[in-house]
């Protein structure tokens, strides 16, 4: 799933919910696409919120010894950081 399949959707069922005349027996073209638009709009909706959820923050500390050798300590939280105020 991606962005560019919940668009692909939702343009495809606007298109033959609202600009599509044409009739087929047994088939209501206008319901499919209200079904499609929904489909991509829940598709877009589902990629927003996963892409949001990987967010992390990381934070990277350098300590100089006086011995002069180094040391790097790495920390990585699921939250995203505070808001600045």
């Amino acid at each position: 799933m991606g962005y560019g399949l919940g668009i692909f959707l939702l343009v495809l069922g606007l298109i033959l919910a609202l600009a599509v005349q044409d009739a087929i027996s047994g088939i209501d073209i206008t319901l499919i696409g209200w079904i499609l638009a929904l489909a991509g709009v829940l598709v877009l909706v589902l990629t927003a919120v996963q892409a949001n959820s990987r967010r992390t923050h990381r934070t990277v500390a350098r300590t100089t010894h006086a011995d002069g050798s180094q040391s790097v300590t790495e920390r990585r939280t699921d939250q995203d950081p505070p808001p600045a105020v």
